[in-house]
């Protein structure tokens, strides 16, 4: 795992240009601290850097930015290419291998790029990358990322010169760089608690497309009229030819075959020369992970759990059961809510671009504590978004169905009642009742449920409905000064995938926007914080082709999601380990808005602050900040974008 930037500029020296690409590589330090490495070419006009994380082939001969052996293809490469052994084996059989330096994934992909070209490559690589390939004969740039958007890349014009990197300050060193806010892609924020691609937070800067790839012709040395980047993978094609070709086999061959597939991308996602661990929450994605680690290892597997010493949700617990079956080498962190306070201050440095997902502040903590024992962590993030996991996928249509049934003047009768009493008074009265309640009426935070409730009534389309699931704010323009939403592909029907169920157009929805925009930022930013490299077998492009040809009944079963892959866990844990309410990964944000977080927000959410920054109309916040501070209503999922950004600001000026 590394970090790799660059620029192109004419009409500047070798020092200067190696001044700058050397402060650009030094903002990504904790992404690559065991190596530095720059590439100049004054004549060219191309700098590229790259720090490095030594994970494989940890001798100079890994060292990047890195020539390939004909000398005319450079590149700065960060990730993991998890066949590479395979694809050298191949160049083998087509007799094209070159004389090999050392036995670095990097190596082999410079290889592969001269003897197949840059797509035929892309398409035969297993792995998570972002890289920038100069082709010193074409005097062309190749800017290419992963097919589910693991590894980040951002880039854009800002003037004369061309820059690129893993991350935005990086890009912010160049001189060149105006980081001016984008007040569209605030909107954005406002909307969706990211950023979406191909926008980000600073004008004229965008972030590659998972899936895609950008060549730059650079020989007229000047800004050229942009192609359009290219997919040499597309989810929306893999859903289509899953759900055209379903799995048509029993129930147990469909288990064997997704246990055989997470298997083989497991083994080769243990692939590294530094110690390798797992995140292990006790839930079914992580507990699916370690299982198929451990079977396949000779040693107990190290796996790190972060549980809060209050709170509800502590799931340490479970992990622990879950551990102690599987018999790992088992590390456990609580921590108060002192320590998670602790993180906040440290967000706005630690991501490049503004996020608004409280699991951040866990996920931190979990891979400070890994990274004490490990260098590589794997994790289980994507089964949500494959297998049916979120809540939204069971209750969704159910919801939607009922809703229907209704006229749209009963449903809007019907919200405003819901509204009469403030989410604390909804959560004191189901309390009260919860005696006389059957089981599946215990739910939790009843309150915001109903708050949510009263929102989707008066929605005409399914669409709508997902759009007001996942929103935090509905209007962002009502309070964002100068700023309009841009297209999305939420906005955008063409883009949309086609299905044959609400249910499976969320899940393939969620996983071209909330996956990687927000779940893997969050795992991307928090591991290399920490200088961890975070791995995560179920975005192997083989376990999503695998996972799109299941039917629907495979995933959601009896009114319960992720059902293919609950039957893969059960035959390595016992079932009474892992049955229980989904719990999320999150923190009391709300409470802490009202006590020890009261006097930062108030610092930051001041109306004269507002005022004369520019970005809000500060009466509405103020009001809204007002509102949460009297308990009468919950705008954590309103609020916290804001001061996310705020907090940003300030360290970003």
């Amino acid at each position: 795992m590394c970090g790799i930037t660059g620029f192109f500029q004419q009409h500047v020296s070798d020092p200067e240009m190696a001044a700058n690409i050397k402060l650009m590589s030094a903002r990504l330090t904790h992404r690559g601290p065991d190596d530095s490495g720059h590439w100049v070419d004054d004549t060219a006009g191309l700098a590229l850097g790259h720090r490095r994380l030594s994970i494989l082939d940890l001798s100079p001969a890994g060292h990047q930015p890195m020539t390939s052996s004909d000398g005319r293809l450079v590149i700065a490469f960060n990730g993991e290419i998890y066949n590479h052994l395979d694809l050298r084996r191949q160049l083998g059989s087509d007799g094209v291998n070159p004389k090999w330096r050392g036995h670095s994934d990097t190596e082999t992909l410079l290889a592969c790029f001269c003897a197949w070209g840059v797509e035929r490559t892309l398409q035969a690589c297993v792995g998570m990358f972002a890289f920038a390939l100069w082709d010193r004969g074409a005097k062309s740039l190749t800017l290419a990322r992963d097919r589910m958007g693991e590894k980040p890349l951002y880039w854009g014009w800002q003037g004369n010169v061309l820059l690129f990197g893993s991350e935005l300050k990086a890009l912010k060193a160049h001189p060149a760089c105006s980081a001016q806010i984008d007040r569209n892609s605030l909107a954005l924020l406002l909307r969706h608690g990211y950023i979406p691609s191909p926008y980000s937070i600073y004008e004229g800067i965008g972030k590659l497309r998972p899936g895609h790839m950008l060549s730059i012709p650079l020989a007229s040395g000047k800004p050229v009229a942009m192609p359009d980047s290219q997919a040499y993978w597309r989810l929306n094609d893999v859903v289509a030819a899953g759900l055209a070709h379903p799995f048509s086999r029993s129930d147990s061959d469909a288990i064997d075959a997704l246990e055989a597939q997470l298997s083989q991308s497991i083994n080769a996602q243990m692939l590294a020369d530094v110690p390798v661990g797992a995140f292990l929450s006790g839930g079914i994605d992580s507990s699916t992970i370690v299982s198929l680690m451990q079977a396949q290892s000779s040693r107990p597997i190290k796996t790190f759990t972060v549980g809060f010493a209050e709170g509800e949700n502590d799931e340490s617990i479970h992990a622990k059961a879950v551990a102690r079956h599987l018999g790992t080498d088992h590390t456990e962190l609580h921590v108060s809510a002192r320590d998670a306070l602790d993180v906040i201050p440290k967000l706005a440095a630690m991501y490049c671009e503004p996020l608004s997902a409280d699991s951040q502040i866990p996920t931190f903590l979990l891979s400070q504590i890994a990274r004490k024992h490990v260098a590589v962590a794997l994790s289980g993030d994507g089964g949500d978004e494959l297998f049916g996991g979120y809540n939204r996928y069971l209750n969704a249509r159910k919801v939607w169905g009922q809703m229907q049934r209704l006229p749209l003047s009963a449903r809007r009768a019907a919200a405003k009642i819901l509204r009469l009493l403030p989410p604390p008074a909804w959560d004191r009265l189901f309390e009260a009742i919860k005696p006389a309640l059957p089981s599946r009426l215990h739910i939790a935070i009843p309150g915001t449920k109903a708050q949510k409730l009263a929102d989707v009534l008066e929605l005409s389309s399914e669409d709508a409905y997902f759009s007001r699931l996942t929103s935090h704010w509905q209007d962002p323009a009502s309070i964002l000064i100068g700023g309009n939403e841009p297209p999305t592909i939420l906005t955008s029907p063409e883009m949309w995938p086609k299905t044959d169920s609400f249910e499976h157009w969320m899940m393939a929805m969620d996983a071209q926007t909330f996956l990687p925009e927000e779940v893997l930022v969050k795992v991307d930013r928090a591991a290399m914080a920490c200088s961890l490299e975070a791995r995560t077998p179920m975005l192997d492009h083989r376990v999503v082709e695998l996972a799109w040809g299941m039917p629907l009944s495979m995933k959601i079963r009896n009114g319960q999601g992720k059902w293919l892959l609950r039957q893969v866990l059960y035959r390595h844990v016992p079932k009474k380990l892992i049955e229980r309410p989904k719990a999320g990964f999150g923190i009391p944000i709300d409470a802490w808005l009202r006590g020890p977080l009261r006097e930062w927000a108030e610092s930051l959410l001041d109306e004269k602050r507002l005022t004369s920054e520019g970005y809000f109309h500060a009466p509405p916040v103020r009001t809204m900040w007002l509102e949460h501070l009297s308990g009468r209503y919950n705008w954590q999922y309103q609020l916290w974008p804001i001061l996310v950004f705020q907090a940003w600001l300030i360290d970003n000026r």
